[in-house]
């Protein structure tokens, strides 16, 4: 989802081959062969075998010319596989047989794997036209996980395959049986809870937009939360409330629109999400009587700029001119001289919190990944928050599955807690303004701050809901209470819809509260922080 330094990719690849993979399959989501290329690189210095990917769409620039000559670079840079990556499932079925026998009619050596999902229904269609050219391996699913947005299912793909001439290997039902009921009990547990049924249904809807299946889940929750505020906007305005089948219809046409002005990145993460995002922001601004485009998130700009790797289509005149207006600067050199090496400042923070790198520094690894994300697991915020959202799910399934006698009777208001030996109370709300929040004991919780306050003070309001950050990164400094800040200027972030959206003070002044902690929930209209 994120770039990071080159001494931290170099780490991934070393702590997973010491973990068990032997295999990587490395592709960027843009298709840019530099980016794929240093990891091929970094992967066979582990003692990797590198499979490179094609991540595959369906445009006026994507065509099957185009993903034979990207395979004939990466295998001429040391990749030893090639993988066909139709993360949507929308690649036509002949045009990807046409890929697949260039490749081994060029390469006999290489093995070509195809990863395809099969959300718009294209995928076994495509599975038997790949295997007629020569594909060697195809990834499948099992249930109660596979169809709907994830890959066909494994019985019937050897059954089809045997049918048509195929040597495939025979499945250990036992072990089969033992793995499906593993699934099915995970999913029971938490999983499941968090699944739309959506998911589990294919979706032709999907062509036009040519979204993956894997982010149905997460699009589909994003409509939910949105529909309301968009609701809101537009009953201010006067007009009619729209359903969530209306906005999914605005949401494709939107995509339709964004996706070509911005390049043509390949749906695939995280870039599928930024074009969601971005139509999806576009819809909520329009709502709200503003114009398209007066919202794009930092990381957005990044693929626009070229910073994220090299378009395969143009940017559109006037997000040219949108990005001239706001002084941002088109990058032409490789990506991964924008991140400097940073393990070893993360080797610092581990040893000043007494913290162990792990075994193959994983421990390491994973700070310098997700850095935000560790700090919560290593605080017990990130489980506590995890419990409570999982009580909050199960209370509204077994509120709409059974009859209720009370209010009460399904919607519990207070969860008590203990992670790792240290207790949270779990605040509980519900319905459309409900909030919740985790609290520790104050030893271990950072707590919303203010300063006393004199004279004329000013909000700054969340243009969106999501979560609340101060950093999005360890490269950013935190504002605090007394800090002066000027018109303009990032005073925290909103992760939404996958994304961090740089939120900026309005006014110059200083800080005198903060409202929310960071990965606190906030909802649209909330004050971040107070500036006198």
């Amino acid at each position: 989802m994120s770039p990071v330094p080159a001494d931290v990719r170099k780490l991934f690849y070393k702590v997973k081959k010491a973990q068990g993979t032997d295999i990587t399959r490395c592709f960027c989501g843009l298709n840019d062969p530099r980016n794929i290329i240093d990891s091929i690189k970094y992967s066979k210095e582990a003692g990797m075998i590198a499979q490179a990917t094609l991540s595959l769409t369906v445009s006026k620039v994507h065509t099957v010319e185009y993903y034979c000559k990207l395979a004939d670079e990466l295998i001429a840079n040391g990749a030893d596989e090639i993988c066909l990556k139709d993360m949507a499932g929308i690649g036509r079925p002949v045009s990807l047989g046409k890929i697949v026998k260039h490749i081994k009619t060029k390469y006999p050596h290489i093995l070509v794997q195809y990863h395809g999902q099969t959300g718009p229904g294209f995928t076994p269609a495509s599975i038997l036209e790949v295997c007629n050219n020569g594909c060697d391996i195809i990834d499948v699913g099992m249930e109660p996980l596979s169809w709907g947005t994830g890959h066909a299912d494994v019985i019937m793909v050897q059954e089809m395959l045997k049918d048509a001439g195929f040597k495939v290997p025979e499945i250990n039902m036992t072990a089969y049986m033992k793995a499906r009921t593993l699934t099915q009990e995970f999913m029971d547990d938490f999983l499941g809870y968090f699944i739309p049924e959506s998911n589990r249904r294919l979706q032709s809807l999907l062509i036009a937009p040519g979204l993956p299946g894997g982010m149905m889940g997460s699009l589909m929750n994003d409509l939910k939360d949105n529909l309301s505020a968009i609701n809101k906007s537009l009953v201010k305005k006067g007009q009619s409330e729209i359903t969530t089948d209306d906005l999914l219809i605005k949401l494709f046409d939107e995509v339709a629109y964004v996706w070509p002005r911005v390049g043509y990145p390949p749906l695939v993460t995280p870039f599928s999400q930024y074009v969601k995002n971005l139509a999806m922001f576009n819809i909520m601004q329009v709502a709200k009587g503003q114009e398209r485009w007066t919202m794009i998130a930092d990381n957005i700009w990044d693929m626009i700029l070229g910073k994220a790797g090299r378009l395969p289509g143009e940017v559109a005149p006037e997000i040219k001119e949108l990005a001239a207006k706001q002084n941002r600067q088109f990058y032409t050199g490789n990506p991964q001289d924008l991140y400097p090496n940073k393990l070893d400042e993360f080797r610092k923070e581990m040893q000043e919190k007494g913290w162990e790198v792990g075994q193959d520094e994983e421990e390491l690894f994973e700070l310098a990944m997700h850095p935000e994300q560790y700090r919560a697991l290593k605080s017990g915020k990130a489980k506590a928050d995890f419990e409570k959202e999982l009580a909050e799910e199960k209370a509204k399934v077994a509120k709409s599955s059974t009859p209720a006698t009370s209010s009460e009777t399904f919607e519990p208001k207070t969860l008590n807690l203990d992670v790792n030996g240290e207790k949270f109370v779990v605040h509980v709300s519900y319905g459309a303004g409900a909030s919740t929040s985790a609290t520790a004991p104050a030893a271990s919780a950072s707590q919303a701050t203010s300063a006393p306050v004199s004279g004329d003070v000013k909000s700054v309001a969340a243009p969106i809901s999501g979560k609340f950050f101060k950093t999005k990164d360890s490269s950013e400094t935190a504002l605090k209470i007394g800090d002066s800040v000027k018109n303009g200027q990032i005073i925290g972030y909103i992760e939404a819809m996958k994304v961090f959206n740089a939120i900026a003070a309005d006014c110059d002044g200083k800080i005198v509260e903060f409202c929310f902690n960071s990965g606190d929930d906030i909802e649209e209209d909330d004050i971040i922080i107070r500036v006198q």
